[in-house]
């Protein structure tokens, strides 16, 4: 009897470390876009009575961290190590011994296993979460990075080929959430808490500057919308006025998304693309969803933007992005190292 049945393609499964700043995850992803595991250990509870992260403590709670959450992420996704076709990690930008950990194991594990290691970068990794989310998405589209330690707006024209348009000149967008709240005395990471505190006040309240809002201009700049803040609040504080803490929040944020957001449509009109995706961990933001969203549906633009848990630093991200460098034959070789100021669209190629 003649056999009809083919035989079933294997997946390609790609194993990922992330370490570039307090969270150390590993996971594993099948053919770029199925999540099989992702594990994140959060150090948050370890900075929080800080304010902030400290480098040399994180570093060394990845290096606690890392073995065991590999270990649960190819248990959780039911593989031996055998199995894997290619090792993503992270390798910048970031925290510079905290991407060593992550360099040293996937080089070690590269080297150990005979499989291919593949170097990638922490900012379009998270550009590529979207994939993940939205299994259809497909580029171009214009990308909003916006997290603790970057602002930029992409344009990915393929999933290899990105061109930077603009990024922050000082600090990220993140980046001011957190140091206005740390002045609000609100916990550490503050955006979540500005985010929740923002959605009881009036952003009108009160008139926050809006920097580099000229047209056709995708640079960024908060510290001066930061120091507004803060001069404001010291300013009521001397006067003895009272201070409705909701209406700063509002007003801070409401300030910072319409620059974001105008900036983000400029830029896809320039550009020619139909779509704009959110990445970073301020992309879970709610008001900036809400506002980008709303102009998007108002100028016929789709719009995506990551699960939560796909916002903040993750490995499953980086192994979606290691999957189409594996795809292209875009390996790293053992000499491989951390950079912490790697710029975007920078390759590790092997010669």
């Amino acid at each position: 009897m003649e056999n009809t049945q083919q035989e079933t393609r294997k997946p390609c499964l790609t194993l990922a470390l992330e370490t570039s700043c307090d969270e150390t995850s590993a996971a594993v992803v099948a053919d770029g876009r199925i999540v099989l595991s992702n594990i994140i250990s959060s150090q948050i509870p370890v900075h929080q009575k800080y304010g902030g992260v400290v480098p040399e403590i994180a570093s060394r709670k990845h290096i606690e961290n890392v073995l065991p959450v590999i270990d649960q992420a190819l248990k959780e996704a039911g593989i031996a190590l055998t199995d894997i076709s290619a090792i993503g990690v992270t390798y910048g930008p970031g925290l510079v011994g905290a991407l060593l950990v992550g360099v040293s194991v996937a080089k070690a594990l590269s080297f150990a296993a005979g499989i291919p290691l593949v170097g990638v970068n922490h900012l379009e990794g998270h550009i590529f979460a979207n994939f993940l989310a939205h299994p259809k998405l497909e580029p171009p589209f214009m990308a909003l990075v916006v997290s603790g330690g970057h602002t930029s707006l992409v344009h990915v024209k393929g999933y290899n080929e990105f061109t930077l348009l603009g990024q922050t000149r000082d600090d990220a967008a993140g980046e001011a959430f957190d140091k206005v709240a740390r002045v609000m005395k609100l916990p550490y990471p503050g955006g979540p808490y500005i985010d929740a505190l923002a959605a009881k006040g009036n952003p009108e309240a009160i008139a926050f500057p809006r920097a580099l809002s000229g047209k056709n201009s995708f640079e960024f700049s908060f510290s001066g919308l930061k120091s507004a803040v803060l001069n404001y609040l010291n300013s009521a504080a001397q006067k003895q006025e009272e201070i409705n803490t909701a209406d700063v929040a509002a007003s801070f944020q409401a300030a910072v998304i319409d620059v974001l957001v105008s900036k983000s449509l400029q830029a896809a009109a320039v550009c020619g693309v139909g779509q704009i995706v959110l990445a970073g961990g301020v992309a879970a933001n709610s008001g900036l969803k809400a506002k980008v969203g709303y102009e998007c549906q108002q100028a016929g633009i789709s719009f995506y933007y990551p699960d939560p848990i796909l916002c903040t630093d993750n490995a499953a991200m980086i192994a979606c992005r290691a999957y189409y460098q594996h795809q292209i034959g875009d390996y790293a070789d053992l000499h491989l190292n951390a950079k912490p100021s790697l710029k975007l669209g920078a390759r590790e190629i092997v010669t």
